[in-house]
């Protein structure tokens, strides 16, 4: 049976992947929003509270790796951080509702957004540097983590509304690349804070600039200038997640400078991407279906799924996207068995 890393075998794996090192055998977890109920259950940490409190917060995280055996690890549980920060109205949750959006304060008059001098002191930014630093300083977690933040498309959607940025985007294109530059300074102040604090890597996660939501030629021309300059200007390990069929925009996503892409169930040709990502040094996560697998479906499906990954030569496995809250914690266990099934069979 294969036998899960060390801490510092953990922590010097995730390292070289993300390097565009050859390693043995892909670890397993996630960059994508993770919390389900049975792991709040079992932690004592559920939301709202785990969003909002560090100390419940790394409770949640950490039973990733105490309990599902994740190797990589990732907070915060939502994509709603930077845009409540920026202005915008949260509705919290509970604790099998993830936090959402509910106003938009720039709708009016997008151009007078700019990123505020205190956005590193509002609303719950602290909390996540706060629980970065707890985890990064206890001496129990093994598993490296990744610290999320909201995509520069995902927050101009946010401050303006998805119908106003999106017609901004065929109507005034000019205006919303502006945004989205300014956007995308407020994600590199906070990238650069989470990794100071102890992240290992920051992950931006940016689902309107899928070519279903924002389509290829704005993505190329209104939010890829903005993604190249996000890592021009941070100081360590980044990684890019696009929901859905993101094909098409492979290319322009390896041009952004990432050290790795996470990519969802519903891409056509994982084979494609990947192979596309390793002549471009850069690692592939995912991509076990969200949706219906790890929520619908029973752990021998899981691992048929993961196998395919595996065999696909996937860096990190992972789920596609975010958990459903409601996730059964043997369909997690049942990614790291896979792994740990196919690592024997590989040596």
């Amino acid at each position: 049976m294969y036998i899960s890393e060390t801490r510092s075998n953990l922590s010097n794996k995730f390292q070289d992947i993300l390097d565009g090192k050859k390693v043995d055998t892909p670890l397993v977890g996630t960059a994508t929003t993770s919390a389900i109920l049975e792991l709040m259950d079992i932690s004592g940490a559920s939301r709202p509270e785990a969003d909002r409190d560090p100390e419940k917060m790394v409770k949640l995280a950490s039973s990733f790796h105490t309990v599902a055996r994740f190797e990589v690890i990732r907070i915060p549980f939502d994509v709603t951080v930077v845009g409540e920060a920026l202005g915008c109205q949260v509705d919290i949750g509970t604790k099998a509702r993830t936090p959402s959006i509910i106003t938009h304060p720039f709708d009016k008059d997008p151009s007078e957004f700019n990123v505020p001098a205190d956005l590193l002191e509002r609303g719950r930014i602290p909390v996540v540097m706060e629980a970065i630093s707890i985890l990064k300083n206890d001496q129990g977690l093994e598993a490296p983590l990744v610290a999320g933040v909201e995509g520069p498309a995902d927050l101009a959607s946010y401050l303006c509304g998805i119908k106003s940025f999106l017609k901004l985007t065929v109507k005034k294109p000019e205006i919303a690349r502006e945004i989205v530059e300014k956007c995308v300074d407020a994600c590199i102040v906070c990238a650069n804070t989470y990794l100071h604090s102890g992240a290992d890597a920051v992950v931006v996660a940016d689902s309107l600039s899928s070519p279903e939501m924002i389509g290829p030629d704005a993505f190329r021309n209104i939010v890829k200038p903005a993604l190249i300059r996000f890592n021009e200007k941070i100081n360590d390990h980044s990684i890019l997640h696009i929901c859905g069929e993101v094909d098409s925009i492979i290319p322009d996503m390896l041009e952004c400078g990432f050290n790795a892409i996470s990519v969802e169930e519903n891409v056509k040709d994982l084979e494609y991407i990947i192979n596309s990502a390793h002549r471009n040094n850069t690692a592939v996560i995912g991509n076990v279906s969200t949706a219906d697998t790890l929520y619908r479906k029973a752990p021998e499906d899981v691992r048929k799924e993961a196998f395919k990954c595996l065999d696909a030569n996937i860096d990190i496995l992972a789920p596609g996207c975010g958990l459903a809250p409601e996730t059964p914690l043997r369909n997690l266990l049942a990614m790291v068995e896979a792994r740990d099934k196919y690592a024997v069979k590989k040596f």
